[in-house]
């Protein structure tokens, strides 16, 4: 069967109000950019000409509606964004320390994005996508981790090349055993794993990347990619025995890192819809990571994430 669809994803779709400044009497500005993690891997996929499906529920309300049609201005399909009356949309508040890390403040309880239910997910999406990813946040709790399972297992079904990434916020968790339980339950699923150097570490208890990621390896034998991301730093793949490290763009300018992984996710999985899951090269391993670690540079120059994703021939040029 042709599939129609490059890349389905499932998640969250929130505002994230990102710290802007202060008024005059000193209070501080927020600005409300679209985001959440799955959304923001397929807009950057659509900037790069790929055809894209969001899967989420948001709220009735003003902000709902501001994302759906930031989506769909993003070349993303919304024909499966489920929009409740009943819940309102989640937001994030981001504050951004001088270095661009965030700390994050998240009005969730029970925000859209987590009462997605099974009924909900549309078979025929995830039958037509090439790729299906997803993250921890969808699994955080009910009724929205069953929608997930369900997702994935349709994935798996319609033979789907499945992408997770663990994407931990500890505040959105009961616990952090529940958090590594969960996540653990996600790479058990996929084939391809981005993980900051943060994740691997609470992961696997590692500060070495190598022995890290040899630990997932060994934990979860689907894992046939491993991406390691750490920040300015760069980035590794680990494949069928090769570990190819990538260093990261230094050329200053950073404002926010919201989105910088997102946007590397998105080029590996572009990458991959291009040049398959198979038998990949040192060499082609090397220019995956160039160009994510190019995109996700850009990214960071620019406040947000949906709204800030570079074009192909940005990335080319700064390459």
């Amino acid at each position: 069967m042709k599939k129609s669809i490059d890349v389905a994803a499932l998640g969250e779709f929130l505002v994230d109000f990102t710290c802007n400044g202060a008024s005059t009497q000193g209070n501080p500005f927020y600005e409300a950019n679209p985001g959440g993690a799955p959304c923001n891997v397929l807009a950057m996929l659509a900037k790069l000409g790929k055809r894209t499906a969001f899967i989420g529920k948001v709220g009735e309300d003003q902000f709902g509606h501001l994302l759906r049609q930031v989506g769909l201005e993003a070349g993303i399909s919304m024909d499966s964004l489920v929009m409740d009356a009943h819940s309102h949309t989640t937001l994030a508040f981001v504050k951004t320390a001088e270095n661009g890390d965030r700390d994050f403040s998240f009005y969730r309880d029970s925000g859209a994005d987590t009462l997605l239910t099974p009924d909900e997910v549309p078979e025929n999406v995830i039958a037509q996508a090439k790729i299906f990813h997803f993250g921890s946040l969808s699994l955080t709790g009910e009724p929205v981790r069953s929608a997930t399972q369900k997702a994935v297992a349709l994935a798996q079904a319609a033979d789907c090349i499945i992408s997770f990434d663990p994407n931990l916020r500890p505040p959105l968790w009961d616990s952090l055993e529940q958090a590594r339980e969960q996540i653990h339950w996600g790479l058990a699923q996929c084939d391809v794993a981005k993980i900051s150097d943060d994740e691997l570490l609470f992961l696997t208890g590692e500060t070495d990347f190598d022995a890290g990621a040899a630990k997932l390896r060994e934990q979860f034998p689907n894992l046939r990619l491993i991406n390691v991301t750490a920040g300015a730093q760069g980035s590794i793949a680990y494949y069928q025995g090769l570990r190819v490290f990538q260093p990261g763009v230094t050329l200053g300018g950073v404002i926010e890192t919201t989105g910088a992984g997102d946007t590397f996710c998105a080029c590996v999985l572009n990458f991959l819809l291009e040049h398959g899951l198979e038998q990949l090269s040192s060499d082609d391993l090397t220019q995956m990571l160039r160009f994510a670690n190019a995109a996700a540079y850009l990214v960071t120059t620019r406040r947000g994430a949906i709204r800030s994703m570079p074009e192909r021939e940005q990335v080319l040029a700064l390459l």
